[in-house]
């Protein structure tokens, strides 16, 4: 798809939102635990104000996990918050701004989302009331605008791409505050996005995530017959019964 500058960006983009980052134990986001969070308040012609929690889950944090962010399970134990109480500021930290409207840029929001709610359900912490709306997945927009770019998508791999500042990788803080750049920056270079109030931006994400999820899982199973892509977005709903 054809891309190119665009001065006249959606008002969302400039507007006030927030943006959300998790590091965790694992891949798996139905048993991942977080060992560190990052709120980001951006926009609306104010300086970022970021809220940064290291939590300690009570597990040991496993060797390939830390080697990407750093975070030791000595560090936790030393330093790290109570699950459920820092998880109950992390949902407060959210819930206002999403009940006023304002967007939550999360990138990969299924994997982030899905933990942060599974974390809340392990520890007794109630989860944000009602639907997570709108969300800005920077890696959904990504792939809808650009479908068949080749190279990899990840979070530095998109801020490259895309020019835009990333002052570290596997930061919470850092990611979120990445995430946050480029939702600014992708209606800029894509502006048929521009043109979308958040409400459909939204709707539009997920049909394009369930699109997304259908060919990854094909693409997949041309080695692995069982692959399993869940094509819900921007949260995967618990199967557990309450």
């Amino acid at each position: 798809m054809t891309t190119h500058n665009n001065d006249e960006a959606a008002a969302w983009a400039d507007g006030p939102m927030l943006a959300l980052d998790v590091e965790t134990t694992g891949v798996d986001p139905e048993t991942a635990r977080i060992v560190s969070a990052a709120v980001a308040a951006v926009g609306g012609g104010t300086p970022p104000e970021t809220t940064t929690w290291l939590i300690n889950p009570g597990t040991e944090i496993p060797a390939e996990a830390t080697a990407i962010h750093r975070i030791t399970t000595d560090r936790v134990r030393a330093d790290g918050r109570a699950p459920a109480e820092a998880l109950a500021e992390i949902i407060a930290a959210l819930a206002e701004p999403l009940s006023a409207g304002f967007p939550l840029v999360v990138f990969r929001a299924p994997y982030a989302l899905t933990v942060l709610a599974r974390e809340c359900a392990r520890h007794g912490v109630a989860f944000v009331d009602g639907e997570i709306a709108p969300v800005i997945d920077p890696s959904v927009l990504d792939k809808a605008m650009d479908r068949y770019r080749r190279g990899r998508r990840t979070l530095p791999a998109l801020c490259e791409h895309y020019q835009v500042r990333h002052d570290g990788p596997n930061d919470a803080e850092q990611d979120a505050l990445a995430a946050a750049r480029l939702a600014w920056r992708l209606p800029r270079v894509h502006p048929q996005l521009a043109t979308l109030p958040l409400a459909e931006l939204h709707a539009r994400e997920r049909a394009w995530a369930a699109e997304q999820a259908v060919s990854l899982r094909a693409h997949l199973r041309r080695t692995d017959p069982g692959a399993v892509v869940s094509t819900d977005w921007p949260l995967i709903p618990s199967t557990t019964q309450e």
